[in-house]
């Protein structure tokens, strides 16, 4: 074995403490991988497995393929080379799977949020192709929560979770159930996210809710835009010839298992061909995050129904609306400064490589019961749209069932807008 080999393997698994005798730790895996990795490591084929995995980067979900390709001179009809997969060291092509989620392949998840991390942070300060000079436009971090569909427990920073009755209700709900909680739960509490009353909790409403947060977020930017307009004195079509919104924002999931965003909105001048033009003069980040609030808090969309005799739904935002001015050009000490554009940058590539499994726990009551209904839900309406001759795919919940691992959630975690910064593409080309 060569050293290199060595090196690729040991750098991949878990080693004992220093000094150990044994320096491979595999304790904390089951007797069967167990048998599988030493069973590896003492294979004939094992050079070509670890140079193979190497070459992926240790992904753990590589996409395997087959086939060959042939390079030809357009002009000359010379071959300039050729490629077969039988020539591999394992006989197939073995290519990263770029999955983001940190549950599905740590790998990938590393390489993504490097990425995520770059194209956040050069719409801040600039960099990978974004000139310096964005980085003294206006810019909000804003989170944007989901409403309330039944009392939960929380930390309440660090006071008691829910010390009084809510206004004009008794002490107990219908079910018997106190609507109060005196207890003061820390970070890990397995009570947090917990309903009061799981019978009183809207599951239907939570799920249709999470359903269609694209939607929500999607008219969020076309309102900031009109809102914006309304403020500068415009009309919409002429906005762009006094100023453009970016923005980059990313989804994470909250302990009740609802989506929040986090978004980082900028605002820049004029509509140009390259983009990132200087913000017009008085215009502040304090303007923007009133903007922003009055756009969250004018967003709607009536919810079609989950099935026959299913109530229409008005869906918003939540009540809590978090603006945040950065102040990119100050001095890191300065009292004034929020927040870094490094600690922005990373907060959100952290939680764009999450999935539900990576943010909420398996064993958790209240999503063990949500994804009950969600199933119990699309079977309903898979059975309803048979009944009724109704093509499934027409229905607006159709694929309700086949994000019941997300918790109903179907969007993107990452997006930006089309000037906000570079694309993940051309990260992936420049770092690859």
């Amino acid at each position: 074995m060569s050293k290199g080999t060595r090196d690729h393997v040991w750098g991949a698994l878990p080693v004992g403490p220093a000094g150990a005798e044994h320096p491979l730790d595999l304790s904390g895996f089951d007797p069967t991988v167990r048998e599988q990795i030493t069973s590896r490591l003492v294979s004939p084929g094992f050079d070509a497995w670890s140079q193979t995995a190497a070459q992926v980067g240790y992904c753990a979900r590589p996409i395997r393929l087959r086939g060959y390709s042939t390079t030809v001179d357009a002009q000359t009809g010379e071959v300039l080379s050729t490629f077969a997969t039988v020539d591999e060291p394992l006989g197939v092509l073995h290519v990263r799977g770029g999955n983001r989620r940190a549950a599905e392949c740590p790998s990938c998840s590393r390489v993504y949020a490097a990425d995520t991390f770059h194209l956040i942070r050069s719409g801040v300060t600039g960099g990978k192709g974004v000139p310096e000079h964005v980085s003294d436009n206006p810019l909000v971090f804003a989170t944007l929560t989901a409403p309330s569909f039944g009392l939960v427990h929380g930390t309440r920073n660090g006071r008691k979770c829910r010390p009084f009755t809510p206004k004009g209700q008794p002490g107990a709900c219908e079910h018997g159930r106190p609507t109060v909680c005196h207890a003061t739960h820390g970070e890990g509490d397995e009570l947090l996210g917990q309903p009061l009353c799981g019978d009183c909790y809207d599951y239907l409403g939570h799920i249709v809710w999470q359903w269609w947060a694209p939607e929500l977020w999607r008219r969020f930017t076309i309102d900031l835009r009109r809102a914006l307009a309304r403020t500068l004195g415009v009309s919409e079509s002429r906005l762009k010839d006094r100023a453009t919104v970016q923005y980059a924002k990313v989804a994470e999931y909250q302990q009740r298992g609802l989506i929040h965003f986090h978004a980082l909105i900028r605002l820049d001048g004029p509509k140009t061909h390259d983009g990132f033009a200087p913000a017009p003069d008085g215009l502040t980040a304090a303007l923007l995050a009133r903007v922003v609030e009055q756009a969250v808090a004018g967003v709607s969309f009536d919810a079609p129904p989950l099935y026959d005799e299913d109530p229409v739904r008005r869906l918003r935002f939540g009540a809590q609306v978090d603006t945040k001015p950065i102040q990119t050009r100050s001095r890191v000490d300065d009292p004034n400064r929020e927040l870094a554009p490094e600690q922005v940058a990373g907060y959100l590539a952290k939680y764009a490589t999450k999935s539900a499994t990576d943010s909420v726990s398996e064993g958790n009551l209240h999503l063990r019961r949500l994804r009950a209904v969600l199933a119990e839900t699309a079977d309903r309406i898979h059975a309803e749209a048979r009944a009724d001759g109704i093509p499934l795919r027409e229905h607006p919940y159709a694929l309700l069932g086949k994000w019941r691992h997300m918790l109903g959630f179907r969007g993107h975690f990452s997006s930006k807008s089309r000037r906000y910064s570079v694309t993940l593409g051309r990260l992936s080309g420049a770092l690859g």
